[in-house]
Order: structure tokens, then sequence, then C-alpha cells
């Protein structure tokens, strides 16, 4: 609709000004036009040379604003085997055929709505959840591979997806093999421990077995604006990590232990599934290649995405040409085994719209991340 108003704005200032234009001008114009609201411009417009226009300009947008729901959209493997996709009928897979579905786990990992430019907008931990349950529910899936590629992120977010992969894992009694891909850290990594196995490759940034939360202090900048912070409150820590103040020294020790609690809790997680890790020095949030990750025994092997497919596969007993699925909607074009649903802020490392600590609220709290640039603070798209 946007682009035919400009189109009849064009014909119509060039009708007005024909003295500026060079030759005859025709306008044609067939069906019915309409026109809501106003439309105003000031100064003036030139146009030189000719504008040439043929065949139909159609636009649509959705009113509702509904995605579909999910469905299994095949990679490859079996072409008996083709699920229906947005709204193409296909032979479904029967459970003796089998299949393994690719759950892809991108970016940051927080329990809310991700917006930003040529984002869907998803939030990871829900998305998640509800690709686990398409699985619980499709009896023909027997094998999940975890293709990840995050740094991390919140605390929670991480534990709620752990519990409800180990649900859906031991409910439907499925082998889950974790491949890291770019980044496997943080609340990536503990995802990855709740698989049976994890594939690193050999270039790929382990570990970041460790607990941070962002606070600043931002009293000094604010003074130097002549801004003057009047709270009012009930509760003495009520406002604890404000950057509008200086942080106590038992309010930093409050958040301290409970970075040490959340710290802990992850390396409980660690130690429980993968208890052949003896160097505990890792544990100290440092992050490594995937061939160290490999020697300190923090993933199993070294190899690559099609390596975790084919572990799967030998998991489930399955044959060579087992169908290869990835769970997408309609209005999602990634179609192959590599293809990154965009979730995740596509401008938010470009243009950073906020100051660090001036949007702690919308910001995730403690987080299972390892953060090296600040980017990543305002990425929950707050």
């Amino acid at each position: 609709m946007v682009i035919i108003r400009i189109l009849i704005l064009f014909t119509l200032l060039a009708s007005l000004s024909a003295c500026r234009l060079s030759g005859p001008l025709r306008t044609i114009m067939q069906g019915d036009m309409t026109m809501d609201g106003g439309m105003t411009m000031d100064g003036d417009m030139s146009m030189d040379g000719d504008m040439n226009m043929s065949g139909q300009i159609a636009t649509t947008m959705r009113s509702d604003n509904l995605a579909s729901r999910l469905v299994s959209v095949p990679v490859y493997g079996n072409p008996e085997c083709t699920p229906s996709v947005s709204g193409r009928t296909g032979t479904p897979c029967g459970p003796a055929l089998g299949k393994i579905a690719v759950l892809d786990i991108d970016g940051l990992l927080v329990n809310k709505n991700i917006g930003g430019f040529g984002s869907l907008g998803e939030n990871p931990v829900a998305l998640f959840r509800e690709k686990l349950d398409a699985i619980a529910g499709d009896p023909s899936i027997t094998a999940i591979v975890l293709r990840i590629n995050s740094p991390g992120g919140g605390v929670t977010a991480a534990d709620i997806m752990a519990r409800d992969l180990l649900q859906v894992k031991q409910s439907r009694n499925l082998p889950v093999v974790a491949c890291v891909m770019d980044v496997g850290t943080g609340a990536g990594y503990y995802l990855a421990c709740t698989a049976d196995a994890i594939v690193a490759h050999p270039t790929s940034i382990v570990g970041g077995i460790g607990v941070i939360l962002n606070a600043y202090n931002m009293e000094v900048a604010i003074e130097q604006f002549s801004i003057a912070s009047i709270p009012i409150k009930a509760g003495e820590h009520i406002d604890i990590a404000s950057p509008e103040r200086e942080m106590k020294l038992d309010e930093r020790a409050m958040l301290q232990a409970m970075a040490d609690e959340f710290h802990q809790r992850f390396i409980d997680h660690v130690q429980r599934t993968r208890p052949e890790i003896t160097d505990t020095e890792i544990f100290d949030g440092r992050v490594i290649t995937g061939l160290r990750s490999a020697e300190l025994k923090l993933v199993d092997r070294i190899g690559y995405l099609d390596d975790a497919v084919v572990q799967a596969r030998q998991m489930a007993n399955l044959p060579a040409d087992a169908p290869l699925v990835m769970l997408r909607r309609d209005n999602d074009r990634a179609y192959t085994l590599l293809d990154v649903t965009p979730i995740a802020p596509t401008m938010s490392s470009l243009i950073p719209l906020k100051l660090p600590g001036l949007d702690r609220s919308s910001l995730p709290t403690f987080l299972y991340l390892w953060q090296p640039e600040p980017s990543l603070v305002t990425a929950s798209g707050g």
C-alpha cells in the first residue's frame, strides 16, 4: 500500500509540474484506487528522464500478527517421508521410518521476547518448549540433535530449557546428541550437558561455567548532567544494584552470595551429567577451544554437525537414509541444516541506543554467559 501511494504521488506531482519534464506525459490508470489518511509534502521535487513500469505490485500484510504452528521441514533423507509444509500435503513419516529432529539453539537465551530489525521476535525459551512439545507428540521422531551456537543466557532460562529437554528425553527414551558450533558457553554449555553426548568443532569456544550480574554505578555521570535521584522506597535494599548510587558493601555481599549459589548449581549440573571431568579449575568460568575441551572431557569428541547426526542415528538404530527434519513456522525461510531463524536483534550491536546501567530493568539478572562484548548487555531488546 505504501509503494502504491508513493507511485501515485510521483504521478500527480509530475502532472502538476509538467513544465520541468521534456516530452509528453501520459498517465493511464485502470481499476479502483482508494487512499485513506492525509499526505503532506514540503519543498520542491524534480524528476529527469523516463520512468517505465510494467507488471503488478502487490503487498500483503497479516492483520492478526499470528504465526503458524511449527511443522517438520525435511532437510534430507528418505524421499518417501515428506511431511506437510505450509499447506502442501506430503507423505507422513510413520513411526517405523524414524526421523532425527535438529533443534537449533542460537544467540542469547533469555526468557523474554527478543525483538529487533529483521527479527521474528520470539521468546527463545518458549520456542524451545514448543519444539519439544512437537517432538513429544510425534512418534516418528526417534532422536534429537541439539545444534548449539550460543554464548549463554539467563540462569533461570538455562534451568527451564534443560529441565524441559530432560523430561522429553526421558518420557520418549530419545537419544540426544549436542553439537557445539562457534560458541557453546554459559547457558549454551549448561544445555549441552543435558544431552547424552557432546560433539564440538575443533575451533569451537566451550565452557564459561560461571555467573555474571551486570551492575553499574552511574552516580557521577548522572550528577554531571545535574540529574538528582529522589527514590521513594520502603525496604532498605529494594534498590540494590541501582545504577543511581554506589553499592554498599553488605549489598555486594548479598549479590555475591546469590552468584555463588547459582555458580555451584551450574557446577553440580556439570558434575552430575559429566562425572568424567576431573580438572576442577575449569569451573572458574574460563572458555577453551573445542580441542582442549575434548582433552578435559567437557565434550566427548571432536567432529562436525554431520558427525553428530550420524551418532544420533546410530544411537537410535536408524538406517543411513533416516530423514532429518527441523521444526519451522510458515514464515521462517530457514530450511537447511545450517540456517538460523532470526530471533536475536541484528541492530543492537550496530546502533547501541541504550546506555548500560540505565536499562537494567529490561535486562536478565544473573547470567550463565560468556560476555566478551558490551553489545550483549542490551541484546535482550528491552
